[in-house]
């Protein structure tokens, strides 16, 4: 039987967990992440032990451009990458993808074309959170994304496994803004009060005269 990879499918849940990616780098991204599927098959767990040279060649991108493209996909947490004495093992991950088929070639060509009126329509369902839904219509405003990450429960972000850094961003930020409400702070009229008395003190002039006040038993308040 061939076992010869047969469609590979790649979900909208990927092109659009790249809109927060701006201009071509997008392209560029998608592109990369082809040629690293072209290597990472099913049977081996969707791993490939791979070279920039190796997808220089498939891509025709600079190698910059492919290291570039690499590290934001791992920050995305789509291609994660580990590094190994002869190159790096970069594995796929399975979230962006539909399960993988295999078929024999020989049935294609002898199996009849089914009538359209009785083939089912396949529909796709996309699952998304208000995660995904947060990060979809922000699209290309990370800052925004963030911030409105923020806003949602932290165990609400911390156990997201599609956009896992930008969920880091924003428990940190929220983590932030709850340290800054609960920060106790001094009225600035005390603090202004507080370094003019301590300027005052520490004048050499007004010492001396507190302490002739002092030996002579004045009182400078009672005469005014």
């Amino acid at each position: 039987m061939n076992t010869s990879r047969g469609f590979l499918h790649i979900t909208y849940k990927l092109y659009h967990h790249l809109d927060i990616i701006d201009g071509v780098k997008k392209s560029y991204c998608l592109n990369v992440f082809l040629s690293v599927m072209k290597y990472a098959w099913k049977k081996n767990g969707y791993k490939a032990g791979l070279r920039h040279e190796t997808i220089h060649k498939d891509t025709g991108l600079c190698r910059t451009t492919i290291k570039e493209c690499l590290e934001t996909l791992n920050k995305l947490n789509i291609i994660k990458s580990i590094r190994g004495r002869s190159g790096k093992t970069y594995i796929v991950n399975e979230v962006f993808l539909k399960a993988e088929k295999t078929y024999e070639p020989t049935q294609i060509a002898v199996k009849p074309t089914p009538d359209s009126r009785f083939t089912t329509t396949l529909e796709e369902t996309i699952y998304i959170n208000n995660i995904g839904k947060i990060v979809k219509s922000l699209a290309g405003d990370s800052q925004r994304i963030i911030s409105e990450l923020s806003k949602l429960p932290i165990e609400d972000l911390r156990n997201e496994k599609v956009n896992v850094y930008l969920c880091k961003q924003a428990i940190q930020l929220k983590e932030d803004n709850e340290r800054e409400s609960k920060a106790t702070y001094v009225n600035a009229d005390k603090i202004l009060s507080a370094l003019s008395k301590i300027k005052k003190e520490t004048n050499h002039r007004y010492k001396e005269k507190k302490e002739y006040n002092i030996r002579n038993g004045i009182k400078p308040w009672e005469s005014k």
